[in-house]
């Protein structure tokens, strides 16, 4: 048996599309602790995630970890479980669809979007084969991801590229590493403050609250940290914001090592206690709300912030799949698509399909003479 695969059935004739995967990080299929043990299981897997030899990583996922945080976990997840599922799925799924109807406007070519999770499902390796079922030969990957890590942008690559290394035939292959200083990304940020603020008024503070990293992973070389930073000032910039009225702080940490900081957990005690009482915090290392960000920000810190003395707290939502969004994004991807998707007036429909059927005609008359058509293109 062949370790190699391929579409279903070669077509000739067929008109070449552009393929776009879309992937987040993904999510439990359900909250249970079942399910958990499976998502965590992957997640905790990734070398990208846990930098630790992996005899001693083995040991303490399978006999510490395994064992006791899925129900936990679990428990958190139904506090923000929808009745239609996962948060994140939802809303990453439906901004797929909102990108593949704003790219399909003013183009030639064919453009598919598929969404494909780094863990969980629908996995990378399902997205990947349902573009590849759909003509896709050209791939652009965007990890929704906006400031590069290795332990995302990085990731996702590293199972693209794990997939793509078992097809029979590769596609043209582009990335979109990180796109954190995008100025239809920022102005989309500070679209959704202003639009909180015009209802209810500006905050003392503003807070950017990041997904955080160990801290050997930054001194290793990891940009994230940096890139994180230069988001948050980018946008305060943008609101025309003093350096005193906004703070930037790390979330979600795991483990015993070190990592970067200020955490945020220990940011919101402290202006509490130090007199803020009306904060606003928005999260813009996450393209798509998730358990991060409806639960440990909106639920958790919100509570240590009012039991700290405070007296307003303001999640800003994530972007999601906000019409400013879906632009910037797809402004995003068009740039990418440059000399793949050809302008409307650079293309003459007619012609190419002439050109299919020509090349379904020259494919038919090689199978008469009995010669192996599909085995190449005509």
């Amino acid at each position: 048996m062949s370790p190699y695969s391929a579409k279903t059935e070669f077509e000739h004739g067929s008109l070449v599309a552009v393929g776009v995967l879309l992937s987040n990080l993904g999510t439990p299929e359900n909250p249970t602790a079942t399910a958990l043990r499976k998502f965590l299981r992957e997640f905790l897997s990734d070398p990208r995630i846990i930098e630790e030899p992996r005899w001693k990583w083995w040991v303490i996922l399978n006999l510490f970890i395994l064992p006791f945080r899925p129900r936990r976990s679990a428990a958190l997840y139904r506090k923000i479980w929808q009745e239609d599922g996962s948060p994140l799925l939802n809303g990453t799924l439906r901004l797929g669809e909102g990108l593949a109807e704003a790219l399909s406007l003013g183009v030639a070519s064919p453009v598919q979007v598929a969404v494909g999770m780094r863990y969980g499902r629908p996995s990378i390796r399902q997205a990947l084969g349902n573009l590849r079922e759909k003509g896709c030969t050209n791939l652009l990957v965007l990890p929704l991801f906006p400031q590069y890590s290795g332990t995302t942008v990085g990731s996702v690559f590293d199972a693209v590229a794990s997939e793509l290394r078992t097809w029979r035939a590769v596609p043209s292959l582009r990335t979109i590493h990180r796109y954190h200083d995008e100025p239809a990304y920022i102005e989309a940020l500070s679209a959704s403050i202003r639009r909180v603020w015009r209802q209810d008024g500006k905050p003392e503070k503003l807070l950017f609250s990041f997904h955080g990293i160990p801290l050997r992973y930054f001194a290793g070389g990891d940009p994230y940290h940096c890139e994180c930073h230069k988001t948050a000032r980018l946008v305060a910039e943008e609101l025309r914001l003093p350096g005193e009225q906004y703070e930037v702080s790390f979330q979600s940490i795991f483990g015993k090592e070190e990592w970067i900081k200020p955490t945020t957990d220990v940011t919101v005690r402290a202006m509490a206690k130090a007199g803020v009482r009306n904060l606003d915090v928005i999260c813009p290392g996450f393209a798509i709300d998730c358990l991060e960000t409806l639960e440990e920000i909106d639920l958790l810190n919100r509570g240590f912030f009012l039991d700290n003395g405070g007296e307003r707290f303001r999640y800003i939502p994530c972007l999601n799949d906000s019409a400013e969004h879906v632009r910037a994004l797809a402004g995003l991807i068009r740039s990418n698509l440059s000399g793949w998707v050809p302008e409307p007036g650079e293309w003459d429909a007619e012609s190419a399909r002439a050109e299919a059927q020509a090349s379904r005609e020259r494919a038919e008359a090689l199978r008469r003479r009995g010669s192996p058509a599909d085995a190449g293109y005509s």
